[in-house]
């Protein structure tokens, strides 16, 4: 091409416009190791449409690409489909840039963009089930309340069979490619991180609008989130996968998640997961201060038990425990059952209060606990290895802990 900017075309007349954020490291408390990306779409029409901007420190990117397609001042309409900040920001410079171009967008969707922007545009609201012809395509729109903002919605291009569902469906993922089949398997591991950071707690509701689409008989031969990569190969691998995270799937899978002082603590989580790999499961050790938090709730995703372990401090549990605690309460993981356990010095406090908000979240959380004083000593060690042991059966549901 030539020292031309790259173009990517989804379907004929409809392209991909976004901006790479390759440093992006932390989002909302969540770790992106590999940045992500801001999609915006161009479709082009006897109406030129562009479905959602970019974060503004992206958008002389976006208007770059646009502009290697068409001149943006062309673009007639603009679609937002979720006011938060990374997908509308650059929408006030782009209106200014083009005229007054229409915004379509939902009833919640015009309040938020006023409420962030406070400059009048030229909304259009849609509701669900609504279509605007734009040439020889009709859009469609799907209000999606509460995934994950109440002004979501998705955009559907029948035509093209082209769904662009803004934050569903998505991965924090910078990358040259912009196509799922381009990239390795690991693109499923971003979309299952992505899911249980920022979705989990929405899973009654994703089921619903699943159920919903599906009912509605559109086909999609590909789905243009707004972060990550564009699924075109399978596209019913990610929506397949959205159902069985929704409905709480697991693995044979048991997690150790504790964090210590002096090792009495990592003594006794050793000990546990030498009982659990001994029940043959697959169990994993996670330190709180060696994996960030968003990296311990993606592995919870498909854990069926978590056993977590803390050393008190000031009568009370560990401050990272609490950190996590605080993180993965709010995102409300369904089907997993929790076991803790902890060591103290002249006073406990830090099992009793874990169970204390586990119990207030109505967590499932088994009876059975495991404390140690000071250095645990090779009888505490043999009870933590039957401890694990037990968590299994607990958690196979062959033993409600005796």
């Amino acid at each position: 091409m030539g020292g031309r900017m790259e173009t990517v075309e989804l379907k004929k007349g409809v392209y991909w416009v976004g901006a790479i954020d390759w440093n992006v490291r932390d989002f909302h408390g969540y770790s992106t190791p590999t940045g992500t990306t801001y999609n915006a779409y161009l479709i082009l029409d006897e109406k030129n449409v562009l479905v959602d901007t970019v974060k503004s420190s992206f958008y002389l990117e976006m208007l770059g690409r646009i502009s290697e397609i068409i001149d943006p001042s062309k673009i007639d309409i603009i679609i937002s489909n979720h006011v938060e900040m990374d997908h509308s920001s650059s929408l006030p410079q782009l209106v200014e840039r083009i005229g007054n171009p229409v915004v379509i967008t939902s009833e919640r969707g015009k309040k938020g963009l006023e409420k962030h922007y406070k400059r009048p545009m030229n909304f259009k609201v849609v509701k669900s089930g609504e279509t605007f012809p734009i040439g020889r395509r009709t859009l469609s729109f799907i209000e999606a309340p509460m995934l994950h903002w109440p002004d979501n919605m998705f955009t559907y291009i029948p035509e093209d069979r082209v769904l662009l569902p803004n934050d569903a469906f998505g991965q924090h993922f910078a990358s040259s490619y912009r196509f799922e089949d381009e990239a390795d398997e690991e693109v499923m591991r971003h979309a299952a991180k992505y899911f249980a950071n920022i979705l989990w707690h929405l899973a009654p509701l994703i089921v619903k609008k699943i159920d919903e689409v599906v009912k509605m008989g559109i086909p999609i031969d590909m789905i243009g989130p707004s972060h990550g990569l564009i699924w075109r190969k399978d596209p019913g691998k990610i929506i397949q996968a959205y159902v069985d995270w929704s409905q709480g799937k697991t693995a044979n899978k048991i997690l150790v998640v504790y964090d210590t002082m002096w090792g009495s603590t990592e003594a006794l989580a050793r000990a546990i997961l030498k009982g659990l790999i001994e029940e043959g499961v697959e169990a994993k050790l996670l330190h709180l201060r060696s994996n960030h938090r968003s990296d311990i709730i993606e592995e919870m995703l498909e854990a069926k038990g978590v056993l977590l372990g803390s050393p008190t401090l000031n009568n009370g549990m560990f401050p990272t425990m609490g950190d996590f605690l605080t993180y993965m309460k709010g995102l409300r993981p369904k089907g997993k059952c929790f076991g803790l356990f902890g060591s103290y010095g002249w006073g406990g406090g830090a099992v009793k209060e874990m169970r204390k908000i586990l119990e207030q979240e109505k967590f499932e959380v088994w009876e059975k606990e495991l404390s140690a004083q000071f250095i645990p000593d090779p009888e505490e060690i043999k009870n933590a290895i039957q401890f694990g042991k037990e968590f299994v059966k607990k958690t196979n549901g062959t033993n409600n802990s005796e």
